[in-house]
C-alpha cells in the first residue's frame, strides 16, 4: 500500500458543557485530523492530545509541528505492507505517540475501506456491541454532580467515572454513594496525589469502587505497586502505560489490577493490540479511555473496544454528550441498555462530513 497524500487539519469544536479534571478546565477542543489517501482510498485519524501539555507532553500545536516537519516526511509517498509498518517507520521520532497514532490509524481505516471490511473486524474484534460508561468532570456543586449522574444513568450508561482531586474526593464520593449505593462507580485522579496520601486514599476502600485510576505520578509504575498493596480498591493505570513493555512491567510488580488503553497514548492500533494481548495473557481486564474525541476518534475507540479483553465499560459515549453536531454520520448513539453497536459499514464505519470539517477548520495543509 502506498500513502499517496495526507491532509492535516485543525478543527475547533465547542463542547456542549465545560469539562474539568484535576489539571484543566475545557470549553473548546482544538483537534488535529489526518486525512490519508492510500492506494486511492481515504482513511481518517485523529490526534487526541489536548490543547495544552497537561495530560501528556503533547499539545495540539506541538503535534502539528512534529507531524509537519518530522512524521509525515517519513511516510508520505512510501509503500508499506501493513499499517503496523507505518508506525514502525515513525519510531525514529521519540515520543509524540498521539501524533504518530493518528497517521497509523488513518492507514488502518483506509486498508479496511479498501478491503470492504469494518475496521473492528480488520483489527480482529469479536464484540458486536460494546458496553459504555460515562466520564463526568468536576462540577461547581455536589447538587449539579448528583443531577448529572442521575441523567447519565437514565440514559443507560453502565458505569459512572468521576474526576477527583484533593478537596473534591471523599466527601463527594460519600454523597454519591449515599444516593446511588449500587451503581458501578470509579474515580479518576489524573495523578493528583502522592504516596504520602496513602492513608487518605485508603479511605476510598469504603466506597466500593470498581477502580481508582492513576492516583499517583503520571510517569510512575513502581510506587503504584506500593500503593496497591495498601489498598483493597483495584488500581487502574492510564498515563503510565505507553506500550506493552510498560503493561508487562506493571502487571509483574502488581502496580495495577486493571489497565486503561487509550489509542493515542499508546501510539495507535498496533501498539494497542500488543498492550491488549499482554493484559489478556495475564488475566488483567482492560477498557478504552476517552480524550474528548470528535466522531473520528470516537469511531476508532469503538473499533478498539470490540477486542476480546475489553471486558469493562469504557469511556466511549454518545456524540451528543459533547457536541451540538459531530463530524460523522450517523452520530454515535448509546442504546437504553448502555451499549454501542459495532458498525457494519466498511472502514471507519461512519461517514466523515467533509463539509462540516471544512467549516470547522482553522487551517489545513496537504503533503504529497
Amino acid at each position: 500500500m502506498k500513502i499517496e497524500r495526507v491532509t492535516l487539519r485543525e478543527i475547533r469544536m465547542p463542547l456542549v458543557t465545560v469539562f474539568e479534571t484535576s489539571f484543566a478546565r475545557m470549553q473548546e477542543r482544538r483537534i488535529l485530523l489526518v486525512e490519508a489517501q492510500v492506494d486511492g482510498v481515504t482513511g481518517w485519524g485523529e490526534v487526541t492530545c489536548g490543547e495544552a501539555p497537561y495530560y501528556s507532553p503533547e499539545s495540539t500545536d506541538t503535534a502539528a509541528i512534529v507531524l509537519r516537519d518530522f512524521l509525515l516526511p517519513l511516510v508520505v509517498g512510501r509503500e508499506f505492507d501493513h499499517p503496523g509498518d507505518v508506525g514502525r517507520a515513525m519510531r525514529r521520532v521519540r515520543g509524540h505517540a498521539m501524533a504518530r497514532a493518528a497517521v497509523e490509524n488513518a492507514v488502518w481505516v483506509a486498508e479496511a475501506e479498501r478491503d470492504r471490511m469494518p475496521l473492528w473486524q480488520k483489527l480482529g474484534g469479536t464484540r458486536r456491541e460494546i458496553a459504555c460508561g460515562v466520564s463526568i468532570g468536576i462540577k461547581d456543586s455536589l447538587e449539579d454532580l448528583l443531577d448529572t449522574i442521575a441523567r447519565e444513568l437514565a440514559a443507560g450508561y453502565q458505569r459512572v467515572k468521576l474526576k477527583i482531586k484533593p478537596g473534591w474526593d471523599t466527601s463527594m464520593l460519600e454523597r454519591v454513594r449515599a444516593k446511588f449505593p449500587d451503581i458501578a462507580l470509579t474515580a479518576d485522579a489524573n495523578s493528583a496525589y502522592t504516596l504520602e496520601d496513602t492513608g487518605h486514599l485508603r479511605d476510598f476502600d469504603s466506597f466500593h469502587l470498581m477502580m481508582l485510576e492513576q492516583p499517583l505520578w503520571h510517569d510512575d509504575i513502581y510506587f503504584h505497586a506500593r500503593l496497591q498493596r495498601a489498598l483493597r480498591t483495584p488500581l487502574c493505570l492510564d498515563e503510565s502505560i505507553h506500550h506493552a513493555r510498560d503493561a508487562e512491567q506493571a502487571i509483574e510488580i502488581g502496580a495495577c489490577r486493571i489497565i486503561n488503553i487509550k489509542l493515542g497514548r499508546v501510539g495507535g492500533f498496533t501498539s494497542a493490540q500488543a498492550v491488549h494481548e499482554s493484559a489478556w495473557r495475564a488475566g488483567i481486564p482492560v477498557w478504552c479511555g476517552g480524550m474528548l474525541e470528535s466522531g473520528v476518534g470516537r469511531a476508532a475507540n469503538i473499533a478498539l473496544s470490540t477486542l476480546q479483553n475489553f471486558s469493562l465499560p469504557g469511556d466511549v459515549s454518545a456524540s451528543k454528550r459533547y457536541w451540538a453536531e459531530d463530524i460523522i454520520e450517523p452520530e454515535v448513539v448509546v442504546s437504553p441498555q448502555g451499549t454501542i453497536a459495532a458498525p457494519t459499514a466498511p472502514g471507519l464505519g461512519f461517514t466523515v462530513k467533509t463539509d462540516r470539517v471544512k467549516k470547522l477548520s482553522a487551517w489545513e495543509q496537504t503533503f504529497l
